[in-house]
Parts: C-alpha cells; sequence; structure tokens
C-alpha cells in the first residue's frame, strides 16, 4: 500500500500513476511494498523533522525513515515541496519532474542506495534517471 498525504496545500497529481510506478521501480529492484507512506510538506515541517529526529539544522529535500525488513519496503517518506520548487528552479527543471526524482531517490533509498559518497551519489542520479525515463516509457 502507497498512501500520499500532504502537512500543507500540496495536492499530488495522478496518484494512481506515481503508485504504479513506485510499484514497478520496486520489482525492478526485487523489492516488495508492504506500506509506503509520503507526506508532502514546507520547509519548515521537514526542518523540524530533521532536527528532532536526525539533529541536522538544515533545510533538505527529503527525510526517509526506512523500516524495511528483507525484501519488503516499509516506511515514512517527507518532501518539501518548498525545496523542489527551489531546485527545480536551480536545475532548471520542471517542477513536476524534479518531483519525481525526489520521489524516486526516497524509494531507492530504502532499496539500499546510498549518497553520501561521490560514487554513490553518481550512482544514485543514474538510478534516478532511468526510473524518470520508465515514467515516460
Amino acid at each position: 500500500m502507497i498512501e500520499f498525504s500532504s502537512q500543507n496545500d500540496f495536492n499530488l497529481e495522478d496518484e494512481e500513476r506515481v503508485e504504479h510506478w513506485l510499484k514497478a521501480a520496486a520489482v525492478k529492484e526485487s523489492f516488495g511494498i508492504e506500506s509506503l507512506g509520503y507526506v508532502f510538506c514546507s520547509d519548515e515541517f521537514l526542518l523540524e523533522i530533521n532536527k528532532q529526529f536526525l539533529d541536522h539544522d538544515t533545510l533538505t529535500d527529503i527525510v526517509t525513515f526506512d523500516y524495511t525488513e528483507g525484501k519488503i519496503l516499509n516506511g515514512e517518506i517527507y518532501i518539501s515541496t518548498d525545496r523542489v520548487a527551489d531546485n527545480a528552479k536551480d536545475f532548471n527543471v520542471d517542477f513536476d519532474v524534479e518531483l519525481r526524482r525526489v520521489i524516486i531517490h526516497g524509494l531507492l533509498h530504502m532499496c539500499g542506495y546510498g549518497d553520501k559518497t561521490e560514487d554513490e551519489k553518481e550512482l544514485m542520479r543514474a538510478k534516478e534517471d532511468e526510473y524518470l525515463v520508465l515514467w515516460n516509457a
């Protein structure tokens, strides 16, 4: 089950398509999905989560709480739509494209992909790009 909710006034369009895309990505990575909760929120909301749970006093576009066991994905993914909008402008891409990148980024973290080292970042970006192509297929 995949659920989408908002702490702010953001409304995810085409939830059914996003859910199908995420399930296809999980299968391609050899995972099943038990429960994923995506929460769209403001910078301020996500900053408080970042401070409270991760002891980070910085703005971020995503925080993932991963409760995955084995090959079954479970977790909560918080996405700042404010950061996504700013990043879309900075990277000169459409908001919806950047949003999908961040949405799949959270799922990829839960599948075991990291982004701490340069090599990990490179692989993560390649995987994000792969699934963005799958969105358009």
